[in-house]
């Protein structure tokens, strides 16, 4: 792979990832499996939901956001600061991204903030197309508060 193609691909893997994102904070449950492969793993490695978790399969992924994140939860995603590497078959990369989200869960009147590193595999698939293989999650911090303790939040 010469080095315009490695630069096409990591832009590729980023627009991805940053689709990815979005899918999930804009709730577009049916857009996002073609950010994943067929085969692809969601594992938060730290403590969500109660346990660790793990999700497989593109629609597994797909059905897990959708119950989670329903009409109640309002989220928010960044990441940046990518190092991604295209291994030399070309067919396929790892990155590490560094990540933020808010989650504003108005069913249960809190508000989560938090940060973690998503190690991530992606694979380019027939179409040429790259997507994501295996996204894991491990989280540096995460910080809570009650919507009661804020008298003046408003969620427009």
């Amino acid at each position: 792979m010469d080095s315009a193609d490695g630069l096409r691909s990591i832009e590729e893997i980023r627009q991805v990832k940053y689709r990815h994102l979005r899918c999930i904070d804009q709730k577009l449950w049916d857009e996002i499996g073609d950010t994943l492969t067929a085969d692809a793993v969601l594992d938060y490695g730290t403590v969500a939901y109660g346990r660790p978790l793990e999700v497989r399969g593109r629609s597994g992924i797909a059905e897990f956001f959708r119950v989670k994140l329903g009409p109640d939860i309002v989220t928010a995603h960044t990441a940046g600061q990518p190092e991604i590497a295209i291994d030399p078959d070309g067919g396929t990369a790892s990155g590490v991204w560094s990540s933020q989200d808010t989650v504003i869960a108005t069913e249960h009147g809190i508000r989560i903030n938090g940060a973690a590193f998503c190690f991530d595999r992606y694979r380019r698939e027939r179409d040429g197309r790259w997507r994501i293989a295996r996204t894991c999650s491990l989280r540096t911090h995460e910080t809570m508060i009650s919507l009661a303790d804020l008298p003046s939040f408003r969620l427009t």
